[in-house]
C-alpha cells in the first residue's frame, strides 16, 4: 500500500514538472508554429534556419496566458496518471498472484511472461485513462484558436458525450495501444539480447550495466515508436470543434491509418520529437498564428 502511495505521489510530482513540457510538444505536433523561423547553429556548428525551441515556445505562450496557462491541461493529465497507476498495478498484482505455475525454466520464456504480464497491465491502464488523456489534449490545443470549449473537466466529459458519444473518449486509443505494446516487447527483447550476448556475466558492476541497456532499450523502442504517439495525438483532437484539430492547421482524417499515410507523405513522422535545434524541413510551410491573419 505504501509502494503504492509512494509511485503515486512521484508519480504526480514528475507530471506537475513536466506538464509545460508536454504542452509545447502537443502544439507542435499538431503544426502550431506561432513564432517565425530564426537563423541559428545546429549541434555541428552549421549555420541552419530553426524553429523556435521549448523555452522560446514557453515563453511565448507565458506572454498571453501567463505562467499559470504553461500547466493548462493538467488536472485531467493528474487524474489519468492517477488512475493509470492504480489500475497497473492492480492488474499486474493479479497477473502475478494468480500464476500459481513454476516459473520457466528457459530465461527467454520467463522474459515473454512477464512482458505479456506487463502488456496486459499497460493496455488496461491506457484503455481506462484514454478519456482524460483526450481531454487533457484538447485543453492544450485549443489555446490555437483561443477558445475555452475544453476547460472543466466536468464540462469537457460532458461536451464530449453530447457532441461524439461514448466512442469520443476514445479516439487515438488504438495507434496508442499499438505504440505501446511494440515498444514494450521491443525494450524487453533488445535488453534481453544485450544482456545475454553482449554483456560478459563476469563484469563486477553487471547489475548496473544491465539497468543501464534496459535504459538505452528503452529510448531507441519509444523513438521507434514515436509515429504512433503523434497520430494518436492527432486523432485525439481531429475534427472536435477546435481550430487546432481542423484545416489549416490539420486536415479532417477519416481514420488513424489515414492520418498515418499523409504524415508520412509530407515527411512529418517525426514532428514534434525533438523541442530543441528544430531545423525547418526543406521545402515545408507551417501555419502562422490566427491573430497575425486578423
Amino acid at each position: 500500500m505504501a509502494d503504492a502511495a509512494s509511485q503515486v505521489l512521484l508519480g504526480s510530482g514528475l507530471t506537475i514538472l513536466s506538464q509545460p513540457l508536454m504542452y509545447v510538444k502537443v502544439l507542435i505536433q499538431v503544426g502550431y508554429e506561432p513564432l517565425p523561423p530564426t537563423i541559428g547553429r545546429n549541434i555541428f556548428g552549421r549555420q541552419v534556419c530553426q524553429l523556435p525551441g521549448l523555452f522560446c515556445y514557453a515563453q511565448h505562450i507565458a506572454s498571453i496566458d501567463g505562467r499559470r496557462g504553461l500547466f493548462t491541461g493538467l488536472t485531467p493529465r493528474l487524474c489519468s496518471g492517477v488512475l493509470g497507476t492504480v489500475v497497473h498495478g492492480k492488474v499486474l498484482q493479479e497477473l502475478v498472484s494468480g500464476n500459481v505455475q513454476k516459473e520457466c525454466s528457459s530465461s527467454f520464456d520467463q522474459v515473454i511472461k512477464e512482458t505479456t504480464r506487463e502488456m496486459i497491465a499497460r493496455s488496461a491502464a491506457a484503455l481506462i485513462t484514454h478519456p482524460f488523456h483526450v481531454i487533457t489534449l484538447r485543453s492544450m490545443v485549443q489555446f490555437i484558436g483561443r477558445e475555452s470549449k475544453y476547460c472543466g473537466l466536468c464540462d469537457s466529459i460532458l461536451t464530449i458525450y453530447r457532441e461524439e458519444g461514448v466512442v469520443g473518449f476514445f479516439a487515438g486509443l488504438i495507434p496508442r495501444l499499438l505504440g505501446d505494446i511494440i515498444s514494450l516487447w521491443l525494450c524487453n527483447s533488445l535488453a534481453y539480447l544485450i544482456n545475454t550476448y553482449a554483456l560478459d556475466s563476469g563484469v563486477s558492476t553487471m547489475n548496473e550495466m544491465k539497468s543501464y541497456s534496459q535504459a538505452v532499450t528503452g529510448f531507441f523502442a519509444s523513438m521507434l515508436t514515436y509515429p504512433f504517439v503523434l497520430v494518436s495525438n492527432l486523432m485525439a483532437v481531429n475534427n472536435c470543434g477546435l481550430a487546432g484539430g481542423s484545416p489549416p492547421y490539420s486536415p479532417i482524417y477519416t481514420s488513424w491509418i489515414d492520418c498515418w499515410c499523409m504524415l508520412q507523405k509530407a515527411g512529418n513522422m517525426s514532428r514534434g520529437n525533438s523541442l530543441f535545434f528544430r531545423k525547418v524541413p526543406f521545402g515545408k510551410t507551417y501555419c502562422c498564428d490566427l491573430r497575425m491573419l486578423i
